[in-house]
């Protein structure tokens, strides 16, 4: 406590107390207290790198890391006591207790030549480093799996679409790869971003930097970090760590919410090409024969709401003049919520993946000869007929057969001479939908042989070649 009575690490110029309300409206240590580790292992490291500057005593950083160590364990233990408006956050918190422990005389020498301030940024950046590994981890499984129903389900073909509309024949295993495509971008930019993220603000102090010449290098080391932010200003100054991150997890759970949809939709009586398990299913309160895909309709539904705190925070710091301001507060909430959600949507998805069964008869049903369309214009393209040419002409037999009201597969040969002469009686042989996709055999490709590329292609990406 101050001489006038009041207990804030900030208190000795002011004589009057807070409005209990923005007492309340100020304090984050009821969020920020998931930060308790890390603030723990910051402050360990900053005290040791204080004893090479004289700050502190060999038997005085001993008497902090054991405090320190103890208030880590009363954390985990559940067993530390908040004081409700003394302790305004995490920093305030561990540093009262470290005093009750070992005494205000020793803990008072932590905080010298250091701030709240990079502090926050340490710990902010110490606890996503560990989160952004185990959302790794997570999206990794789910590519595993991705890869493996892939190569399991290679033969199974279904209706590839456009504009929602059945276009071209392709490999159940091709629309898992489309997908596995844009998640394993996603990995990539997880690891550039995990880089960035890994730089130390410890040592920048309130602003200005620490004036003991404090060994920002060592400390970095000891924390595990790969390197520093450079410039003071920036390193409390900087949330760009934290919106990346954002952006990072709005456009995996973009791409997680198309996928979403197609599987609704393929889910639905409608199409029924695929069943998800009961375990990510639920029923009607009112219909029993329901089964509702609400695992990923919330999927697609949680997808909002980290747009929302994407966009939030943008707004947030947009107008923040520099360096560190109370605003940057206001990304501490959406940060923990936001990897909570893309984390818990991860492994949900890996679920829902792993367990759903396909329906490979349905899917074959729901193919129709003219999706073959443009294989009758290849084979046209084939005997050297240009393709604007062989479109129109394959168009004038999509016409016939739906004058004639049976699918184009029906059509006798003689009809298909009368729409051009350069039909032969191997023109029949187009309408195969095996045939059709693997006849797309390029790379990227739904044949085969291209989809087994794809596949590799996605297991190197796990391994980071």
């Amino acid at each position: 406590m101050t001489a006038n009575g009041n207990t804030k690490l900030w208190g000795g110029r002011f004589t009057g107390s807070l409005d209990p309300i923005m007492t309340q409206y100020n304090e984050s240590i009821y969020f920020d207290r998931v930060f308790y580790d890390q603030d723990v292992r910051g402050s360990i490291a900053y005290a040791r790198a204080n004893v090479k500057t004289g700050i502190l005593t060999e038997h005085e950083f001993s008497e902090i890391e054991r405090g320190l160590n103890a208030v880590r364990k009363e954390w985990a233990d559940g067993t530390f006591d908040i004081k409700p408006g003394v302790d305004e956050d995490i920093h305030t918190a561990n540093e009262r207790r470290l005093g009750e422990i070992i005494g205000k005389d020793i803990a008072g020498k932590l905080h010298t030549g250091r701030s709240r301030n990079d502090q926050v940024a340490t710990d902010m950046r110490l606890w996503l480093q560990d989160q952004l590994e185990k959302l790794e981890g997570f999206l990794v499984d789910l590519l595993k799996v991705m890869a493996a129903r892939a190569e399991k389900e290679v033969e199974a073909v279904m209706p590839g679409y456009t504009h929602l509309q059945r276009a071209q024949p392709i490999r159940w295993s091709h629309w898992i790869l489309m997908y596995a495509s844009f998640f394993a971008s996603d990995l990539q930019r997880l690891r550039e971003l995990k880089a960035r993220v890994n730089r130390s603000p410890l040592g920048c102090g309130a602003l200005a930097g620490n004036p003991f010449n404090i060994d920002r290098d060592a400390m970095a080391k000891e924390l595990g970090f790969d390197g520093l932010i450079m410039n003071s200003l920036a390193g409390v100054a900087d949330r760009d760590f934290v919106v990346e991150t954002l952006q990072w997890g709005s456009m995996l759970m973009m791409h997680m919410s198309r996928w979403a949809e197609d599987l609704i939709i393929y889910s639905s009586g409608e199409f029924s090409f695929v069943k998800l398990a009961d375990a990510y299913s639920t029923g009607s309160s009112l219909m029993p024969q329901k089964k509702n895909p609400d695992s990923l309709e919330l999927l697609r539904g949680k997808s909002g709401r980290v747009f929302g705190q994407m966009a939030g925070l943008m707004m947030s710091v947009k107008g923040i003049p520099s360096t560190y301001n109370k605003d940057l507060q206001e990304s501490v909430e959406p940060l923990l919520d936001h990897v909570k959600t893309v984390g818990d949507s991860l492994q949900i998805a890996t679920g829902v993946l792993s367990t759903l069964t396909i329906l490979p008869e349905n899917m074959l049903k729901s193919l129709t000869p003219d999706m073959l369309a443009t294989d009758l214009a290849d084979y046209l393209v084939r005997k050297g007929v240009p393709f604007r040419e062989t479109h129109h002409i394959s168009g004038q037999v999509v016409a016939l057969a739906e004058k004639q009201g049976k699918p184009m597969d029906q059509l006798s040969f003689e009809e298909l001479q009368g729409v051009d002469r350069r039909f032969e009686k191997n023109v029949m042989e187009v309408f195969d939908y095996q045939k059709s996709v693997e006849m797309r055999s390029a790379k990227g490709g739904t044949s085969r042989s291209a989809v087994m590329e794809q596949i590799e292609a996605v297991k190197k990406a796990l391994s980071g070649e």
